[in-house]
């Protein structure tokens, strides 16, 4: 069936709604039919996640049906002695996020299934953390993290609460495939579902608590916070006064929920202008320290202040220092692991390795990072000590099985208070860091490619760089992860290894349609590094077609 037939078969459905059905049929841009109708919007690893509107490839209420439909079926038949411990929802401040939440309530109750369903929105690691705490079968998250405002999301967790990993995924993926639109039950059955609050997140406030490194100092500490219009507002802040930031002032503009973002372009940490309103108001009150995190709070940004300007960190320059923070403060064992990804710069692992602490790599996404917890707690053979990769993700601690930024936000703060009291910054914790283990420089760009054609192109630079890639300039080694390497699961990354001690890598985006870059850079100072950063950038650039 092609795009075409796929939207006439929409149009002429009995369950598509009139509105829905007049906005299909306003449709006048070809391109924009064969966009919304050329495939389903993709149940992976990562759940779902797409731009909002009507039709198959969007995020849209009947969607949202169809997956939770099949998660239904998928408990059900892979899980009949567990599925009526039911399944904990959450959702965050985007667009449709509290509706798309209630439909996914609807459906699984309707199927049979128990709900536990947040009475307002929630963060991730909130979400990650209650499936455990309230021994739920799964958990599910309407989010779409950091994506522009246009996206939502819908993410399952196993009774971990982690995110479901290649194998689980793939069978859930099976049953969403198989349920239709036209099956989804109406009506529900409201004695399966039960509202949950403040009595849950407090208990995750209990545990994140746990590995807290008090501070005599934290309320002399100026900290200015947003939360990016986000799920981070009350927790972020709760956390932080429990341990005695009193001194925490909110961007006014940031603070509320508003699907729209209005105040930035894109509401996430990585993009550095998403906390130039946190730093105006930092530089007004001469705060010493920026957090920002994004909608569903499982992502932070920093900028520390020194001298009345502030500078930024990256992902891997934070997880570094929150490495060297936690591992100095912990007693350390032969089991003590830092778990990093592939594409994670190699500074945190130095880190850890000078701590005495183990460094085991996985693949992108935090999945990968709880599937390792989760076989620590049943095996023994290491102890989880802390996550991270380099796109601003992070957690200390096992409460969770995903990326935690309320816990981020503590320590973080913590450990600028730690370095004040000892007359330094942030900064100067970093810089001691490269004097100690070498200067490190690392970056990624990311290039969107929208569409069929642009995913399209995505795969065609893949092959090419299968195929040529090894004569990029210095490259030593080539690894190619579609293949399985070091028993990690295949996964669509090129790695290109250097003699110098750099390395760049390739991957494809699993939630957006971005084809993303990264780029670690080892010298002896900044100056070369950045040499070798442009040289590097422009040469792969230029065989890309970038």
């Amino acid at each position: 069936m092609d795009y075409r037939e796929r939207y006439q078969e929409w149009l002429n459905a009995s369950w598509l709604e009139a509105a829905d059905k007049a906005e299909l049929a306003a449709l006048t841009d070809e391109k924009e039919i064969e966009d919304r109708f050329y495939r389903d919007l993709e149940f992976g690893t990562a759940g779902m996640r797409g731009v909002m509107g009507v039709g198959t490839n969007r995020m849209n209420k009947y969607i949202v049906g169809k997956a939770t439909l099949g998660l239904a079926n998928y408990l059900k038949g892979e899980f009949p002695a567990d599925f009526k411990k039911g399944v904990v929802i959450a959702y965050d401040s985007r667009n449709n996020s509290k509706e798309f939440a209630a439909e996914t309530a609807r459906v699984l109750c309707a199927c049979g299934v128990p709900v536990k369903l947040f009475d307002t929105l929630e963060p991730v690691p909130v979400l990650s953390f209650s499936v455990r705490h309230h021994n739920a079968a799964a958990g599910v998250v309407i989010t779409a993290s950091h994506n522009p405002r246009e996206y939502n999301g819908y993410k399952v967790y196993g009774p971990d609460g982690c995110q479901l990993t290649p194998g689980a995924a793939a069978k859930l993926t099976d049953y969403v495939e198989a349920a239709a639109i036209s099956a989804i039950p109406a009506g529900g059955d409201a004695a399966l579902l039960t509202t949950i609050g403040q009595g849950t997140v407090e208990k995750f406030l209990d545990a994140i608590q746990t590995v807290s490194v008090p501070q005599a100092n934290a309320a002399d500490l100026k900290v200015v916070y947003t939360p990016l219009h986000g799920s981070g507002n009350l927790p972020v802040r709760a956390i932080l006064a429990r341990c005695g930031f009193a001194n925490v002032q909110i961007v006014p503009e940031q603070e509320l929920p508003n699907g729209d973002f209005p105040t930035v372009k894109a509401p996430n940490p990585e993009d550095r202008t998403a906390l130039l309103l946190g730093i105006e108001l930092a530089k007004k009150n001469s705060a010493d320290i920026v957090i920002g995190t994004d909608p569903d709070s499982d992502r932070i940004g920093v900028a520390i202040g020194k001298g009345g300007e502030y500078t930024l960190l990256n992902g891997n320059q934070i997880g570094a220092l929150l490495a060297n923070f936690v591992l100095t403060h912990r007693t350390l064992n032969a089991k003590s692991t830092l778990i990093t990804t592939v594409v994670t710069g190699e500074l945190g692992a130095q880190v850890a390795l000078a701590r005495g602490a183990q460094v085991l790599r996985t693949l992108t996404g935090f999945k990968y990072i709880g599937e390792q917890m989760t076989k620590f707690e049943r095996t023994g053979e290491r102890e989880f000590v802390m996550g991270y990769e380099e796109s601003y993700g992070y957690l200390v601690g096992t409460h969770a099985r995903d990326k935690d930024a309320v816990t981020a936000a503590m320590l973080i703060c913590e450990m600028a208070a730690d370095a004040k009291s000892r007359g330094l910054t942030v900064l100067d914790e970093l810089e001691a860091l490269y004097k100690e283990l070498g200067y490190y420089l690392d970056a990624q760009d990311s290039h969107t490619l929208k569409g069929k054609d642009g995913a399209e192109r995505i795969k065609a630079m893949m092959t090419w760089l299968r195929e040529h890639g090894s004569t990029f300039r210095g490259v030593s080694q080539t690894l190619d992860y579609s293949k399985g390497i070091d028993g990690l699961p295949k996964e669509n990354v090129m790695k290109f290894l250097c003699a110098d001690g750099s390395w760049f890598a390739v991957r494809p985006s699993g939630t957006e349609p971005k084809i993303k870059i990264y780029y670690s850079i080892k010298s002896t100072d900044r100056a070369g590094a950045q040499v070798k950063l442009d040289e590097r950038r422009a040469e792969v650039s230029a065989a890309l077609g970038l």
